[in-house]
């Protein structure tokens, strides 16, 4: 047994030895061994390559406009280890953690003895998110972001109200595979039987593998552009407008504070959702309801000003699609700045795409590494860049208070690529303030 938070955490960081197991029996057992917890909650589960945290937070968002209390868990976390369980936006105590781990962990202890092998890091908080929501702490509903993939990933086990999947993308290509249309596949696996499913995924190829899993698993399908879709798109110095617009409902003139036109993809996935959970489950959500609540959202790593004179962004674009999401960002709002790049990344990303992406817009890059296992080191992804105002950099924090003192206000410094090292950062640069 646990005797304090610490040693909780410590345990639970160690299955990352483990690395990645997919596949659901442990989870299955597990979940058997604690009485089913998943089947008292009502839930809604999203996946996707990108967007998926910002989803699950703008529809957080108008829940809690409407006066639900609202469980989310997400992956990884920015700021702290508990806020991947989180109710209403605010963390699991430590007490929490360390109640749900003492009873996950003799559990794990006997998986280790059996063919399956014991569960992973990804597992046990998975676990222990589904036990807490389930057993420890009810609520009204539940928002579980898929951690890799989707239809072997450990979220799968629940039976959720409605599911979403943002959009689909090259990513995590070893695991999930080479092709969209096997990606894509990977990402539909959330789709269960008769559970209606949202998507924005614009890829033709990929999106034909979504409708045509939904339509074998009798799942009415929602798909942005076509069942709903985003009208009078424009940039804001604030943020992004639109209006929105769908079978049941249209809302004029939403904004949103979250910069960069993807972001009205994400919001109005949200919306699509909130619609759907009104209509047809008696959800009692209000235009006013989404319209503050798309407007009050707020997610750390996205876009985010850390400072403005001189300006710095960090933005957690781990991904090909990512990187040129913000490169279209920064197009949008910030046109005339020469733009200024810190950047590492996970060893199993398209670094040389993302990289390339960086290169045609840099003024200067710099490239830098963190503590982590599957980290790329800064001289690798040196090599890969062809910019001619290129830098390695081993302590990035030295490089950060120097950069930042010569800035002008004509420049923009833009830290990117893992949000593991965006959470560095933004502790860092919050520190210094």
């Amino acid at each position: 047994m646990f005797q304090t938070y610490n040693e909780a955490l410590h345990w639970i960081h160690s299955r990352l030895r483990l690395g990645m197991k997919p596949g659901l029996k442990r989870m299955e057992w597990m979940l058997e061994q604690l009485g089913h917890p998943e089947r008292n909650i009502r839930s809604i589960h999203i996946g996707g390559t990108n967007g998926k945290g910002s989803t699950t937070s703008f529809l957080r968002s108008i829940l809690q406009e409407a006066e639900y209390m609202v469980g989310t868990f997400t992956s990884p976390y920015i700021e702290t280890f508990n806020e991947r369980i989180s109710i209403n936006g605010r963390p699991i105590s430590d007490e929490d953690i360390l109640i749900a781990a003492n009873k996950i962990k003799p559990l794990a202890d006997e998986l280790e003895k059996t063919e399956l092998g014991g569960p992973t890091e990804f597992e046990i908080i998975t676990t222990m998110a589904i036990y807490y929501f389930g057993m420890m702490q009810p609520v009204d509903v539940v928002i579980f972001e898929v951690g890799l993939g989707g239809r072997f990933d450990s979220t799968n086990v629940i039976h959720p109200m409605l599911s979403i999947i943002t959009n689909v993308g090259y990513d995590h290509t070893n695991i999930l595979g080479s092709t969209l249309q096997e990606i894509a596949k990977e990402k539909a696996g959330i789709i269960k039987n008769g559970v209606p499913v949202i998507t924005g995924t614009n890829n033709e190829e990929a999106l034909e593998v979504i409708i045509a899993t939904a339509l074998e698993k009798k799942s009415r399908l929602f798909v942005l552009g076509d069942h709903f879709a985003i009208q009078n798109y424009k940039p804001t110095q604030e943020g992004e407008q639109f209006s929105f617009q769908s079978l049941f409902v249209t809302y004029h003139d939403l904004i949103t504070t979250m910069k960069g036109k993807h972001q009205t993809e994400n919001a109005s996935l949200a919306v699509m959702a909130a619609v759907y959970l009104k209509t047809f489950f008696a959800f009692l959500i209000e235009e006013e309801h989404i319209r503050n609540g798309i407007q009050s959202m707020y997610w750390p790593g996205r876009f985010e000003v850390l400072n403005e004179h001189p300006l710095v962004i960090v933005d957690g674009a781990h991904n090909p699609e990512g990187i040129e999401r913000l490169l279209e960002t920064i197009i949008h709002h910030y046109p005339d700045r020469k733009i200024h790049f810190l950047f590492t990344a996970l060893d199993d990303k398209n670094i040389v795409e993302m990289i390339r992406k960086l290169d045609e817009y840099a003024e200067s890059i710099a490239f830098t590494e963190i503590d982590m296992p599957r980290a790329s080191k800064a001289d690798k992804l040196y090599e890969k860049s062809n910019s001619k105002e290129k830098r390695l950099v081993i302590d990035w924090k030295e490089y950060l208070d120097g950069s930042i003192k010569n800035l002008t206000n004509g420049d923009l410094l833009v830290v990117t690529g893992s949000l593991y090292f965006i959470s560095d950062v933004r502790k860092y640069l919050k520190n210094k303030k």
